[in-house]
């Protein structure tokens, strides 16, 4: 079985990093989120102020842009 991957070569400056797709996915994993997270926190939160996460839209943020970004870069995913 031979191995089909592709290997890219780094980007030379900052607009071919932009233009790449190593930079989109990430960083619309992060966008969309980040959006999901505020909006989480907006219609389900947690009105007692209890909840470590949802009680505060800046974690809440945080953690879906975290969250994003670990979904689009998976080191499960092959090439």
């Amino acid at each position: 079985m031979s191995n089909t991957c592709e290997v890219d070569n780094k980007p030379k400056n900052i607009k071919e990093l932009i233009k790449s797709k190593k930079f989109y996915k990430p960083f619309l994993g992060v966008l969309i989120g980040a959006l999901a997270g505020f909006l989480y926190y907006h219609f389900v939160g947690c009105s007692s102020g209890t909840c470590g996460i949802t009680s505060n839209p800046y974690s809440s943020v945080m953690m879906g842009g975290v969250l994003g970004f670990f979904i689009t870069n998976s080191p499960c995913s092959t090439c």
